[in-house]
């Protein structure tokens, strides 16, 4: 049986990838590469499930939005 968990992808100021699980909170990775970084939060989101019993299950993820503030 396989789990699906959404994550959120976002680039940092030095160029590596950085990967969170919202339904794991503290669950995230980084790396320098898209395809480092899927193996790795993979590994993550095991050793996060190994540690942690409880899953937000009720959360759904919907997306994400950005939103601007004046200077």
């Amino acid at each position: 049986m396989s789990r699906e968990f959404s994550v959120v992808i976002e680039r940092d100021e030095d160029g590596y990838y950085v990967c969170s699980v919202p339904a794991l909170p503290g669950c995230h990775t980084q790396a320098r590469s898209l395809d480092e970084l899927i193996d790795r939060v993979r590994e993550a989101i095991a050793w996060c499930l190994e540690v942690e019993a409880e899953v937000a299950d009720s959360l759904e993820f919907v997306g994400v939005q950005r939103v601007s503030l004046p200077a």
